[in-house]
């Protein structure tokens, strides 16, 4: 134990850094794939609110260890208005799990990063130049492209994942913020707070008493993006953005895998060209973020 232990310490931060987001891409296709299933059953608003109080549990660990030092450094506004946007963007997510293939969800969801370069504008304050520019809107014809509009009926799910990309993207701008005085666990177990009391009155409207399989279920997928979650965080920590990004789309490749294993769903061609097109475009998008960081 102690050799690999040496063994990893010894990798390059950027080698140890795609290899906490490949990790963390693995676990969140997991995750998908069990909410597929329970989602045949269950109502998305209550999967979403059992999912992130299960969560918050996990996490109750790391708030025990922390000194009031810590609660008092907290930013409770940033973090309550993440929380709230969060919630709204994961009862989409999950409505959009319900209704679309996996790898349709995933390919959506990395329109993220795109509208994260708009957020990061708007609310950092940053300057985005013409080629940027070209990219976000390549990226932006990428969702187009998958979508297909006026040429096939656009399932609901697909607009819902649509609009929760850039909530999302919102989200993770001001979770790069609270990142500059707060440590990983805590903004992940913030979050877990925060987006369980905004799911938690709409799933009561739609509640059922979910199975003992149902509970097991969501009790592992909330413990394996829990896991998710901090193994992403721990790699954008270790390494450059325009190194993990790329390593980033292969939950693209489990997401594919796992759809057609399991639910024999198998991505149209209209959604691998629409997802290289994302895929370029964010790319592109991270690698001149670390180039203007490698100048300022």
């Amino acid at each position: 134990m102690d050799a690999i232990k040496s063994q990893w310490a010894g990798l390059p931060p950027n080698v140890r850094g795609i290899l906490w987001v490949v990790l963390s891409g693995l676990l969140f296709a997991s995750f998908m794939a069990i909410v597929r299933y329970v989602g045949t059953t269950m109502n998305p608003i209550q999967m979403s609110f059992i999912r992130y109080a299960f969560g918050m549990m996990f996490m109750l660990p790391f708030f025990m260890r922390m000194q009031l030092s810590d609660f008092r450094a907290a930013n409770i506004k940033l973090h309550a208005t993440r929380g709230i946007l969060h919630g709204l963007a994961v009862m989409m997510w999950f409505y959009a799990m319900s209704r679309i293939p996996i790898a349709e969800v995933t390919a959506l969801g990395f329109t993220s990063p795109i509208f994260a370069t708009i957020a990061a504008v708007l609310l950092l304050g940053e300057r985005i130049r013409m080629r940027r520019m070209i990219a976000v809107a390549g990226g932006l014809l990428g969702a187009l492209i998958i979508l297909r509009p006026g040429a096939a009926i656009i399932d609901p799910g697909a607009i819902a994942m649509l609009v929760a990309a850039p909530i999302f993207a919102f989200s993770d701008v001001m979770a790069k913020l609270l990142t500059r005085k707060e440590s990983g666990p805590a903004v992940v177990g913030y979050l877990s707070i925060f987006v369980t009391l905004v799911t938690m009155v709409p799933a009561i409207y739609v509640w059922r008493w979910p199975t003992p399989e149902e509970w097991a279920l969501m009790a592992l997928t909330a413990f394996i993006a829990t896991l998710g979650h901090l193994a992403m965080v721990q790699g954008f920590k270790l390494a450059d953005v325009s190194v993990t990004q790329p390593a980033k789309f292969l939950q693209l490749i489990w997401a594919t895998l796992i759809g057609f294993l399991l639910f024999s769903e198998f991505p149209t061609i209209w959604t691998w060209i629409g997802a290289a097109i994302v895929v370029a475009a964010v790319s592109y998008i991270a690698h001149r973020e670390a180039v203007a960081r490698r100048h300022e």
